[in-house]
């Protein structure tokens, strides 16, 4: 047993791992019938470059995120959505088949679902 701290995130999955899931993500975000409508068309591809700059930073890499957007304020910026149980947990079903489809190793994969569950509801 190590007393070394655990890389973050970030240096374990690095910029195009990061690319790859968010890319995969947003892929399924169009069909479908929960988060679909919650997506307007013609902002998907900036709802995808502002997830990916979040996730970046929330994992350990560059401040992109808050150099361009401040501080996130998911409360506030999620605010006008209906985000329910329902929603939150087809956020998470989709997001665990983005892992997958990126390749991401399970242990990558278990501690960036473990901090989403750990998230408090928008």
């Amino acid at each position: 047993m190590s007393n070394q701290p655990e890389p973050n995130l970030y240096a374990l999955i690095g910029e195009g791992g990061f690319e790859r899931l968010v890319a995969a993500f947003y892929r399924r975000i169009p069909a479908d019938d929960v988060l679909g409508p919650m997506y307007p068309a013609d902002d998907l591809p900036d709802a995808e470059q502002r997830l990916r700059d979040f996730l970046i930073f929330r994992f350990g890499g560059p401040p992109r995120y808050l150099e361009q957007r401040g501080h996130p304020r998911l409360r506030m910026r999620h605010a006008p959505f209906a985000i329910d149980q329902a929603a939150r947990d087809r956020w998470m079903t989709l997001m665990e088949a983005a892992m997958q489809e990126a390749n991401l190793p399970e242990a990558r994969r278990h501690r960036c679902a473990s901090s989403w569950r750990r998230a408090p509801p928008s």
